[in-house]
């Protein structure tokens, strides 16, 4: 902010501030509202308290006692072991303040709760608008309650929301898109980049919620070698590096870079951003943010990140937007995205793509569903689907995905249990595998399947897998190919060969007994194909096989009526297998190493979603034509119709495959696992570990 505008934005703070330290001794005559409001202006003061606290420079001075106390403080009523009688509980605020004001309330608090971090940073302007949003609503209840209407229309409150949203929609998309291409207020970049690391006091400074996970990971990342330190590092970065040459892209273009990354990983990341400004990329870190101004925009978290205080929390507000969504509304948000990709075009240029270090080993989540959770229509679920295509695509004309890459690797933390440092060394091991072993190997797969028609996948024992999925012709077979020889470059670790398979002819049951996916357990999920689209769904999560239902359209379809499958592939990272049954942790494996352990198929957007146009090429020299498939070829006439924006992988664990075989046009097969090994010539090596257990 200017001069200007940072004292007109002091002078409403004054105010809002006033007005709300009176909230204290005003009552009003309805005992549920006057609670709630009572509670949410204590917690905003101490919010308040907070921001003064971070600006006057204390945190950065105050004893690791009295960071912890704070940052429970600000979190501890959305604890699990307190979130049954908090306003932030959908359930709760409807039982003291009834069926529509309670869950309007409730998304307000769920709001105002994203102000945390914001307060840390020092984002003044945030903290305003939220306080002045608060005050409005209390008004019209204050108003009422004098009056003999006792509570003001339900109508009025939602108003004042839907207005809240949509008026400061564009300021917000500026910020978000500004803090992602080119953060100049650089707050995480000084914590990693300026603290004394050796002392765990600075994961209190960013104002996420800290726990002994992350101070924990923190000390394990301070009680390597410099020398493992770097090799983390060098593995992470040079993926990304490698990423942007495979693809023919210029990473010389390039200015930024985004580091995605949980609290406790800042000696890998210090150490990467180092590795970065030798490449001549600046890093730009900034925080995910909660807000009903990012939701809705995407099927992941982006930004780094600390504790979930209470996933069940974050599962029943998913949703919120659906109080507020109408056309409108929904324009308004990508008119928002437009007006922030303009501002920040030059910037957006010069972006090189996130590089993201994921995380797995917490206690698996399993929701439950909130009958009082604000829940989408039918018609809201398409405008949804709708709004997030629309969005991907306003997006990429600014952030040109034929001109950016990026990079994924995977770690456990220390949740994972006793056998943390065994694990964490194990997975460092797979990260590091010799990738011309599997390129080798790989392309004898690749060799085979180049000569097949389609393939055919089933399961053995209690999986009822029985899939076929058809592959593209290659017109010349000395040059081309449908599979790409993935060798731990933007995926890390090593281990698949994939493909965009065609949809005609791709039919029949894709299950598994269990998978997480997001963070989510699936128990037997099943999906039915028919020309490779998604007919029909369910899982055993709940007695109500339409509750299942809801659940997977929630969270593999993302409410859109209908999926392509975009993706075919087989993993050959036997060692994580192995890895993953000698610790018992595959049901806490993130996708990047799940989907190395056997085949998988992901529905949704095809591996090369916007890139189709990019000729990629194979390490033998041959190039990849299977970039897209019969809903994608519509992106030129109909961009709108072509891409679905998710990508959700499912994969069929080597104990649970029975066959998986390459048909060839004259009906003959070419089996390449079978009974969870593979047999075909010149992969066995691939066995070795799996012999080893």
């Amino acid at each position: 902010m200017d001069q200007e505008m940072l004292e007109i934005v002091s002078e409403r703070f004054e105010l809002a501030l006033d007005r709300l330290s009176n909230i204290k001794n005003e009552k009003l005559k309805n005992e549920g509202f006057n609670d709630y409001f009572h509670f949410v202006s204590e917690f905003l003061l101490y919010i308040v308290d907070t921001y003064k606290w971070a600006v006057s420079g204390q945190k950065e001075t105050d004893s690791l006692e009295k960071l912890k106390e704070r940052n429970l403080n600000l979190y501890k009523d959305i604890l699990p072991q307190h979130y049954e009688e908090s306003f932030a509980n959908p359930s709760y605020a409807v039982k003291r303040l009834g069926q529509g004001y309670g869950q309007l309330l409730s998304c307000l608090y769920y709001e105002l709760r994203s102000l945390v971090p914001s307060v840390y940073e020092g984002l003044l302007y945030e903290l305003v608008i939220r306080l002045e949003l608060f005050l409005e609503v209390y008004g019209a209840f204050l108003s009422a309650d004098e009056s003999e209407k006792r509570l003001p229309k339900y109508e009025e409150i939602k108003d004042i929301m839907y207005y809240f949203f949509t008026d400061y929609a564009e300021e917000e998309r500026q910020l978000r898109f500004e803090q992602m291409v080119y953060d100049e207020h650089d707050y995480a970049g000084n914590i990693v980049m300026n603290s004394d690391l050796n002392d765990i006091s600075y994961l209190y400074r960013y104002g996420e919620y800290i726990t002994d996970n992350e101070v924990a990971m923190a000390e394990h990342m301070n009680s390597l070698s410099e020398e493992d330190i770097k090799a983390l590092a060098d593995t992470y970065t040079e993926g990304y590096r490698i990423g942007f040459g495979l693809t023919g892209k210029d990473i010389t273009i390039k200015k930024t870079v985004s580091i995605e990354y949980l609290t406790g990983f800042e000696r890998m990341v210090r150490c990467a951003v180092n590795n970065f400004q030798k490449m001549g990329l600046r890093s730009v870190l900034y925080r995910s943010h909660p807000s009903l101004f990012n939701t809705a925009n995407s099927a992941r978290v982006r930004g780094y990140f600390g504790a979930s205080a209470n996933k069940q929390y974050e599962y029943d507000h998913k949703d919120d937007n659906g109080l507020f969504m109408d056309g409108g509304y929904n324009n308004r948000r990508l008119e928002a995205i437009r007006s922030a990709g303009e501002l920040c075009k030059e910037k957006a240029k010069g972006y090189g793509g996130p590089a993201v270090i994921e995380v797995f080993g917490e206690k698996p989540f399993e929701p439950s569903q909130n009958p009082e959770a604000v829940k989408l229509s039918e018609e809201q679920k398409k405008m949804l689907g709708e709004y997030r295509i629309q969005a991907s695509l306003v997006q990429n004309n600014y952030i040109i995905p034929e001109e950016r890459s990026y990079t994924i690797i995977a770690f456990p933390v220390p949740e994972i249990g006793p056998e943390f440092k065994d694990i964490f060394n194990e997975t460092v091991r797979i990260n590091t595998l010799d990738y011309k072993l599997y390129r080798d190997i790989q392309q004898k797969l690749i060799d085979s399947l180049d000569k097949a028609k389609y393939c055919i996948v089933k399961g053995m024992g209690a999986n009822h897998t029985d899939i076929k999925v058809m592959l593209h012709k290659l017109n010349n077979p000395d040059k081309e190919t449908n599979f790409e020889n993935c060798v731990a470059d933007v995926n890390i670790p090593v281990g698949e060969v994939f493909t965009s398979p065609l949809l005609e002819g791709t039919e029949g049951v894709l299950h598994v007994s269990s998978v997480y996916l997001r963070g989510l357990l699936f128990k037997n999920l099943e999906i039915k194909f028919e020309n490779g689209v998604i007919t029909d769904y369910s899982c055993d999560n709940f007695e109500d096989p339409k509750e299942g239902r809801k659940y997977i359209s929630d969270n593999v379809l993302y409410n859109h009526n209908i999926l392509p499958l975009g993706e075919f592939a087989i993993g050959t990272n036997t060692t994580a297998y192995v890895m993953a049954r000698k610790f018992d942790i595959a049901d806490k494996l993130p996708i990047l190493i799940a989907e190395k352990t056997g085949p998988h198929f992901a529905v949704g957007d095809t591996c090369y979603s916007h890139e189709e146009d990019i000729v990629t090429y194979n390490p033998d020299g041959k190039s990849i034509i299977a970039r897209e498939n019969e809903i994608s070829a519509k992106r030129n006439e109909a961009p709108d119709k072509a891409y679905f924006g998710c990508h959700t992988d499912i994969t069929i664990p080597y104990d649970e495959l029975g066959e998986l075989s390459a048909v060839l046009p004259d009906g003959s097969k070419i089996t390449i696992i079978e009974k969870g090994r593979f047999v075909l010539e010149g992969t066995l090596e691939l066995n070795k570990p799996l012999d080893e257990r």
